[in-house]
This record gives C-alpha cells, structure tokens and sequence, in this order.
C-alpha cells in the first residue's frame, strides 16, 4: 500500500475511533464541575497526575518498547508481549512493597490503594492496546477506545450520581473503564497465545528495556513539564486554584484530541517507512501538512474559550477561562513535540529524547517558580507553554541528524506571532475582539492552507478510489 494511503487510511481508523470516544469523555467535564467542588476537583487531579508519574518507574516505559518491537517484522511477536507481562508482574510486585511510604504521605494517604490500583489497571490496559495496534489489529484497537469511553461514562454516572462516591467515584470510574478494556482486548486478539514465558527470547526482553528505560526520565521530565506547575500552583495557591487550572486545561483538549488521531497512525508510518529512500520527503511532506493543521485548529479555539466554558463548567468554574489561551499554545507545541519524538522512536535514539524533556523541564521548573507568585495560574499556563516551545526548537535541530526534515521555521514563527497577538486580544478583552479573533483565523488560515491542500488531495483521491470500488 502507497505510505500516504497507509497512512491517511490507518488515520481515518483511529478517527471513527477516538473522536466520538474522546468527544463523549470531553463532553463529562460539565458533570464533573456539577459533582465536584473546586478543591476535590483539584485533589483528584493531584491523585491522577500522582499515578501518572508512577506508571513509567512500575512498568519501566515498557509500552513504549512494545509498540517499537511489535513492528519489528524480525521480532516474534510472542516475546514482544511475554516480555512485557513479565516486567509488570515483577514492576506490580515491586510496588506493593512501597505501600506503607504512600500511606505517609498526607496529601494522598487515603488514597493510597485507589492509586496502587490506578497504576496498575493503566498498565495493563496500554500495554495491551499497544501490543494489539502493534500487531495490526488497528480496528480492534480503535472498538477497544469506543467501548473504553462507553464504560468510563457508566462508571462515572453509577458512582458519582447514584453512589455519590465524589473523589474516590471520579478514580474508581478510570480504573473499572481500564480494567474493562484490558479484559475485553485480551479475549477477543487472544492474547493469551502470545504469553510464553518458558520459551521467550530474553535477548528481546533486554533489547526492550534497554529502549525502554531511558524513556522513565523522559516520561518524567514531561510529567514536570505537565504537571509540576500542578502541584506548586496548589501548594502557592490553593486546591481551588488549581481546580480551576484542570478544568482550563479540558478545552485546548481539543486539539490533542484531534492530534492523537493522527499520531496514532503517524507512529506505525514513521517506524514502518523510516528506512526507505523516500524517508526525507515522507517525513517532511507530512510534518508541514501537521503543523498548519495543528496552528489553523488552535487558533479557531480561541473563538469558542468563553461560551465553551460556559457550556462546560458550572458556574464556579466559569474564571478558568482565563487560563485557556496560553495553554492552547502549550498543546500547540507539544503536538509538534510529539511528532519529532516520533524520529527518535523511529531510530531508536531515546537518549536525546530524554535530554530535550530534560531541556524544558529545567525551563519549567524555574518559570514556575519565578511566574506564579507574580501572575497567579497564567504564570504556570506561560510557563509550560515555553517549555514546549524549548523542547520544539531543540528537538527540530536535533532530529535533523536522523532525518531531514526541511521545513521553514521562519513559518512557525509567523504562526506563533498570530497566536500571540490571539492571547492578548482575548485577555484583555478589548473592544471587538471577537471579529478581531475571526480575523485573526482566516489569516492562520490562509497562511497555512497551501500546506494542507496536498494532503486534501490525496485524502479526496483515496476516498473517491474507495467509494468507486465499492460502487464496482
């Protein structure tokens, strides 16, 4: 199959997929500002990001190697998946032993359990959906994100309106949605046929840790990038404060939402076709047509912050749209972030992708620490987009050594400006400012729609191939 049609195919898989998944977990937030108060919605953003944080060091980033390995043609896919189950066997025991220090720490101590069980429902859950895309079952991988979501909203409605369970329903609704899925995925791709302990080559076990394992800082580094502004602006604010902050995060979603649709496809192009000839102009081709896509989608956003938050969050909520533009920036660039991190994935060469978290991190950290006493939430929402921005302009330079990519970063530059000036309209709330945003829009829009009109046209030529040979 041509790449570009491998990929736009795969592409529209994981939409049907993840957009009405993702669209129907979008669409809870109003109920969690309902069920929730400010500051139990900011605990419970502490107890998931806490669990987020452990999962890499429990499960040692193995997912990141089965996803890797599974396409690899000259891998048993057996010992891919042996390899995997017996770091989490050996990584959840590990685990247990740590209880009794969770159990002192007092933010967190009444949960320690749900956390435990959290983690290692999650483990379990993308190990598996990992392994299943990895081995080309893309459209079981896509029902298992349909019927993930279905079961997480009957969990929510069950244990925060009928058992009115508050924080511990809002965790316990993630963790029974993940065990579902894991249950579900391993029945139907039988993956029991692919647990051979006793005959597993332990060589691919070694190879996969030593691909994995440099990914834990990585993933840690991100996690500081994402989350450490969390945690100092409910230490330096309030819980209430940072309730707020979560919910602000909820609506540049978005265009995560719409961006793991492609990366999830992007991920099995960029490892499949990173040795062909053609590997510069792929990655190139497909890299401008993202970016436009990405800056055109985050900037629209700008036009829906207020009636959005309106629509989503209960009143108490409703200042959290102050905090929204400067994170769609953020999710702006780590999309892209995301993207380049797909090269390092590609030619195995993890260890700059853990120097470039590490880069913002480090930028993340001392922005915090210097920007919230002084301006409050956005001070955090500034400084993770900067951050983003960091790991962008050095991972760009960087990839460059395993493929080149040549796009114009005068161009991004001229996006990121046209943001900007978005931010300072929308916060300052100037007269006219939303046909100021309008205009704004279709500038992104013309600057950016001879990037995408490639893509357009090939996506047209393979839905009319298609729609012809079904006509046949």
């Amino acid at each position: 199959m041509n790449k570009y049609k491998k990929l736009i195919s795969n592409t529209v898989i994981f939409a049907i997929s993840n957009f009405s998944s993702k669209l129907l977990v979008f669409l809870l937030v109003p109920l969690y500002t309902r069920v929730l108060t400010p500051d139990d919605y900011g605990i419970a953003d502490i107890i998931v990001n806490t669990s987020n944080l452990i999962i890499p060091f429990v499960a040692l980033s193995i997912s990141e190697g089965v996803i890797r390995f599974g396409l690899d043609r000259s891998i048993k896919k057996s010992d891919v998946y042996s390899s995997a189950m017996k770091v989490i066997i050996y990584g959840a025991s590990v685990f247990l032993l740590f209880i009794p220090v969770f159990l002192q720490i007092k933010l967190i101590s009444e949960y320690t359990w749900l956390i435990y069980f959290y983690v290692l429902a999650s483990i379990m859950r993308v190990v598996s959906a990992q392994f299943v895309r990895s081995i080309g079952l893309v459209r079981l991988y896509a029902v298992d994100g349909v019927l993930a979501t279905f079961n997480l909203i009957v969990f929510n409605i069950l244990f925060l309106l009928v058992f009115k369970w508050g924080i511990i329903g809002y965790i316990l609704s993630t963790i029974m949605a993940d065990v579902c899925s894991f249950i579900f995925l391993f029945k139907v791709a039988k993956l029991h046929k692919y647990i051979q302990f006793k005959s597993m080559d332990r060589t691919v076990t070694k190879s996969m840790l030593f691909f994995s394992i440099p990914m834990i800082p990585a993933t840690m580094f991100w996690w500081i990038t994402n989350v450490s502004d969390r945690y100092m602006v409910t230490y330096m604010l309030g819980a209430a404060e940072n309730g707020l902050y979560a919910v602000a995060y909820k609506i540049p979603t978005i265009i995560t939402m719409l961006s793991t649709i492609f990366t999830q496809a992007w991920q099995i192009s960029a490892i499949s076709e990173y040795d062909d000839e053609e590997t510069s102009n792929f990655y190139t081709n497909v890299f401008k047509s993202y970016q436009s896509f990405i800056f055109m989608v985050g900037s629209a956003i700008f036009l829906i912050i207020i009636p959005m938050t309106k629509i989503m969050a209960d009143v108490q909520y409703f200042n959290s749209w102050n905090y929204v533009p400067f994170l769609i920036l953020s999710v702006v660039f780590s999309c892209m972030v995301q993207f380049l991190g797909s090269v390092y994935m590609a030619a195995k060469k993890n260890k700059m992708a853990m120097l470039t978290t590490l880069a913002g991190a480090v930028v993340n950290i001392v922005l915090n620490l210097i920007l919230i006493p002084i301006f409050g939430v956005n001070g955090a929402a500034f400084a993770t987009f900067f951050s983003y921005f960091v790991v962008f302009i050095f991972r760009f330079i960087d990839c460059q050594r395993y493929v080149r990519i040549r796009a114009n970063l005068m161009f991004t530059g001229l996006n990121l400006v046209i943001l900007l000036v978005q931010v300072y309209v929308i916060l300052s709330q100037m007269k006219f400012w939303l046909l100021i945003e309008l205009a704004l829009v279709i500038v992104v829009a013309v600057v950016n729609l001879r990037a995408l009109s490639g893509v357009l046209q090939k996506f047209y030529h393979i839905v009319k191939s298609r729609l012809s040979k079904r006509k046949a």
